[in-house]
């Protein structure tokens, strides 16, 4: 099963708007991406899901040209995925408030908001992501969607460090003709091109947006 979109030109992104992918609230523009293998663990979930979702997360990994790794010698696991029923769940995972000090002050903001999903990145002094943990309220449609669909959708919002409306208006996935849902086209190569070797690890300038779009492929 193909579960990236085949990339168009028609489906690139112009500079303007790969800017805004990753521009801040403050309208700051910060960059980053993984700096090291990325090993995940998966919490809450039946046995029978975490084959598609590590597959899932493995694809989005091979696409951006990156890599998966067995053990993050620093850290053990460095991408974290924890699926809830709810959000007051969070301050019942032992040892959580460890990782995550604002715990506290986090839950009720998410209540309040209704959100479904939510990822605190933690960076290295070179400024890329040395980890990532990933929270999911399964409720309603949330609840319905296939492994593979929830995998490509955590996986690709967890590559980089997106800006806080990159997916406000925009899903990372198109479904196609088939009903399966797959990475879109646009942000595929995106992401292909924000993993270019030459480019820096984490970048505050906007002018990184030329550089990523200098590198989309062409038909």
């Amino acid at each position: 099963m193909t579960l990236i979109g085949a990339a168009t030109v028609t489906a690139m992104l112009e500079p303007e708007q790969i800017e805004r992918l990753f521009t801040r609230e403050d309208g700051s523009f910060h960059f980053a991406r993984w700096g090291r293998a990325i090993v995940p663990v998966i919490f809450g979930v039946e046995e029978a899901s975490l084959p598609p979702l590590k597959g899932a997360i493995e694809t989005v990994v091979l696409m951006a040209g990156h890599h998966m790794g067995e053990t993050d010698p620093e850290l053990g696991t460095n991408l974290m995925v924890f699926f809830l029923k709810d959000w007051e769940e969070m301050v019942e995972l032992e040892g959580l408030s460890q990782l995550i000090p604002e715990l506290g002050a986090l839950v009720p903001r998410l209540i309040a908001a209704e959100a479904n999903q939510y990822r605190i990145f933690r960076f290295d002094e070179q400024g890329a992501i040395r980890a990532a943990f990933v929270f999911i309220r399964m409720q309603g449609q949330a609840a319905r969607r296939p492994a593979e669909e929830i995998g490509l959708d955590l996986a690709i919002k967890s590559i980089l460090d997106w800006g806080p409306h990159a997916f406000a208006a925009r899903s990372p996935l198109v479904r196609g003709a088939d009903g399966l849902a797959r990475v879109d086209p646009a942000m595929a190569v995106v992401v292909g091109a924000a993993y270019d070797p030459v480019l820096p690890v984490a970048a505050f300038d906007p002018a990184h947006a030329l550089r990523i779009f200098a590198r989309l492929p062409r038909e």
